[in-house]
């Protein structure tokens, strides 16, 4: 088996990626960065996203699994005392491969016929860069709303967790294939009207939002942020794609909401 190691650079997580190198060599293992087969992220859910954007163009042959060395991630469940443990399991190839739903972000523009498409792990934001953000937001070919605002998330059920619940959407289960719309300080008074409440949007629905005072955005890629001018409109679906994770024992969704946002240490 092919494997890659993603660190975040600080000094625990190079020295467990070193340990965990020669552990899987000595298994048998090949490193291989081009064409890995399981890539290990090690450091939190910030660097399993660099990990995807890096092998996003083999989700179809590529695992990930994550070991956190700060606080418990969503995607990043692995202790670093457990790295032994880990290493033998794959090692084995012991584990299962589930597969989470991606969100595909299409950006058209008013002078080109070409577009420019980006996969988003957590989410993807839509911003004016100065004034305040108007767009018409399209579901299926109907105009929905006028959105006015400061900005937009559309989000994946795995990213639900992150920046979409700071924004009050809702938490999904990564088992859904369906995306999220929610509303960055909207604009709601006698003349101007949105829903006011996140939107969640199923696998065969597609959301379009279409400018309508600026043509030029900033728009999130998951933690790649863009500066786009000239854009015609911007299409949220599901993507075809998935993201794998090699997952080698139990770790329910709803137990590590628990963790995240509701335990305490203190207790």
């Amino acid at each position: 088996m092919r494997f890659a190691i993603q660190s975040r650079n600080d000094a625990l997580s190079n020295r467990l990626m070193d340990e965990a190198k020669n552990y899987l060599q000595d298994f048998g293992l090949v490193f291989d960065e081009r064409e890995p087969e399981i890539v290990l992220s090690i450091g939190g859910d910030g660097t399993l996203l660099h990990a995807f954007h890096k092998y996003q163009h083999r989700l179809q042959d590529t695992s990930f699994v994550g070991i956190h060395t700060g606080h418990l991630g969503f995607y990043a469940d692995w202790k670093p005392e457990e790295l032994e443990k880990l290493v033998i399991s794959i090692a084995r190839m012991e584990f299962n491969v589930i597969e989470y739903p991606l969100l595909e972000v299409t950006i058209n523009y008013q002078n080109t016929k070409e577009s420019a498409k980006y996969l988003a792990l957590n989410e993807s934001t839509v911003k004016s860069p100065e004034v305040t953000l108007v767009m018409d937001v399209e579901l299926n070919g109907g105009l929905f709303e006028r959105f006015r605002g400061d900005g937009l998330c559309a989000s994946t059920p795995s990213g639900s967790t992150a920046y979409n619940k700071a924004l009050g959407g809702a938490i999904i289960h990564p088992s859904l294939m369906a995306f999220q719309l929610t509303e960055m300080a909207s604009i709601n008074n006698r003349v101007f009207r949105t829903v006011g409440s996140p939107l969640v949007l199923p696998d065969h629905h597609k959301c379009v939002l279409t400018p309508v005072n600026s043509p030029d955005f900033m728009v999130t890629i998951d933690h790649l942020q863009l500066l786009h001018k000239d854009v015609k409109s911007i299409e949220y679906t599901v993507a075809d794609e998935r993201v794998r994770f090699a997952r080698f024992r139990p770790f329910p969704f709803w137990k590590r909401v628990q963790d995240s946002f509701i335990d305490s240490d203190d207790e």
